[in-house]
């Protein structure tokens, strides 16, 4: 009981030779004598407040005594209490086991024990941030040759971010009853919801019917082979759940009932520029009315008239407020995916994560390359759908698939496609693949010389132009089968194929 005799010190005027971390002992007094008196008390501040957040020790194992008490349906007072703590030592000083009878004397009402209760927890979380800044300041004096500074920013955010999300949201064992309930009012709002949508929208409504939107905690593998459109569909689905968020938000829409979301979009592969100007090439077509398209290289290149020129300034001028994020950072790890999306999670309310591609974030960097290529997969697609579940949010992940596609005579992919590792099948929840035969198809254009051939293969051509597939090979939650998408590749827009409705879906 050191700091109870430190504080009466401070009471009879003594002073301090040190400076003593933030707590308040009357504070932990009073919520323990409140507890004493009325059980009750504790039901009020045991879903946040643990032992080991009382400063003084001997206070923290009278709490988890009283709540080992009442776990046993049993009454936890003074006489209850008092053969645990006959030998403590650490009551010596104050009287021994009648200092739980003073508690208990001492006692006010319960009607506070909440704000008591929040007291200490604020107090415990200033302590742990003193330990955390004292953490990094050694670490960073005494760090080891081969741990580079990245690596102690990522952990040190990871700490801070792990302290600020304690005791914000209810862990461990649930009732069913409140699973249930839960599960109801997500199936109520569905129900309820214009768009009949239980996640963030993609966008596209073909999409959304099959899978119901994007789930918060579900880990999504979008693949394909290069070229067929990966970027371009992600990049889609992340700016229709940005822009479906703002625009909820002008219609006054709360935040947890929009069906859009705040997006991050981690681009390995594109710069945050790239990405940007085939959002704006997409957007500016919408509102240009010109005989052409407005083509993302000839805006690179510079090759526009005035008109195409101003869609392009007002198209910029809408994306303005639209909460999109990207994060270029080449080859991030995935301890600092996670931490950036934390950090976003916290300032914007993060609401959806989208990486192009996991192939290109790294490992721990732990082992050898050539035996640990598929164990750092597994490390980055468990981390991927840890993040989803730990910030509950859809993640959607864009993957690369094996050249043995390439082999077939039916280049639709397959899950065992999935390259370099089967952990990406066994973590995901859903695994849909961009397809466009198309793409194929204009590889096999036959000699003009044989005129029959040369024709069919046109008349083929023209059935498959401007289409696309995406293939869902697997889904947790409902069936797998195919949609059909419209591909406009001249500004790498997906849009929902509309004269094709009547197209059966082809499922496995």
């Amino acid at each position: 009981m050191e700091a109870v005799k430190n504080d009466a010190a401070n009471d009879e005027g003594g002073e301090l030779n040190y400076r003593q971390p933030p707590h308040n002992l009357e504070a932990e007094q009073a919520l323990l004598g409140a507890i004493l008196v009325n059980n009750e008390a504790a039901q009020k501040v045991q879903g946040f407040l643990l032992a080991e957040h009382f400063y003084e020790p001997v206070h923290g194992r009278i709490y988890e005594s009283v709540l080992k008490l009442m776990d046993k349906n049993q009454i936890a007072d003074p006489v209850k209490l008092k053969p645990y703590f006959e030998n403590d030592e650490a009551l010596t000083d104050v009287g021994g086991a009648r200092y739980l009878v003073r508690l208990a004397a001492s006692a006010t009402t319960i009607i506070n024990a909440e704000d008591y209760g929040r007291t200490i927890y604020d107090h415990a979380m200033r302590r742990a941030l003193i330990q955390i800044g004292e953490t990094m300041v050694n670490d960073a004096y005494d760090a080891p040759v081969d741990v580079e500074a990245s690596e102690q920013i990522a952990d040190a955010e990871k700490q801070l971010f792990d302290l600020a999300e304690m005791g914000q949201a209810e862990t461990g064992a649930q009732a069913f009853s409140k699973a249930l309930r839960t599960a109801v009012e997500n199936i109520e709002n569905a129900y309820k919801d214009p768009d009949s949508l239980s996640g963030v929208t993609t966008g596209l409504a073909a999409l959304n019917d099959k899978i119901g939107g994007l789930h918060n905690s579900d880990l999504m593998i979008l693949a394909g082979r290069p070229a067929m459109g990966k970027t371009a569909l992600a990049t889609n689905i992340a700016f229709n759940a940005a822009k479906r968020y703002a625009d909820d938000r002008l219609a006054g829409i709360p935040p947890e009932k929009s069906k859009g979301a705040v997006v991050c979009f981690f681009s390995l592969e594109m710069s945050a520029d790239q990405l940007a100007a085939r959002i704006l090439s997409d957007r500016a077509n919408l509102v240009y009315d010109g005989p052409e398209p407005i083509q993302s290289h000839k805006m690179r290149q510079g090759s526009l008239d005035q008109r195409q020129f101003e869609a392009i300034a007002r198209a910029a001028i809408e994306l303005e407020d639209v909460p999109l994020f990207i994060d270029d950072t080449p080859a991030l790890t995935i301890a600092a995916l996670r931490n950036r999306a934390r950090r976003l999670k916290r300032q914007h309310n993060l609401g959806l994560v989208v990486v192009d591609y996991l192939q290109l974030l790294r490992g721990s960097g732990k082992g050898t390359a050539a035996d640990s290529r598929v164990q750092e997969i597994s490390e980055i697609t468990r981390g991927l759908k840890g993040l989803a579940k730990e910030l509950h949010v859809p993640v959607l992940a864009l993957s690369q698939l094996s050249r043995g596609v390439e082999q077939r005579e039916n280049k639709r992919p397959m899950l065992s496609d999935l390259r370099e590792s089967g952990s990406i099948e066994q973590d995901a929840d859903m695994v849909m693949f961009v397809f466009r035969e198309e793409y194929y198809k204009e590889k096999e254009e036959p000699s003009q010389s044989d005129q029959e051939k040369h024709v069919q293969w046109q008349a083929e051509m023209e059935n498959l132009y401007g289409k696309a597939e995406c293939i869902i090979g697997k889904q947790r939650h409902g069936p797998v089968g195919t949609v059909h998408l419209a591909f406009e590749k001249d500004c790498t827009r997906f849009t929902d194929l509309i004269e094709e409705d009547h197209l059966p879906e082809r499922f496995d």
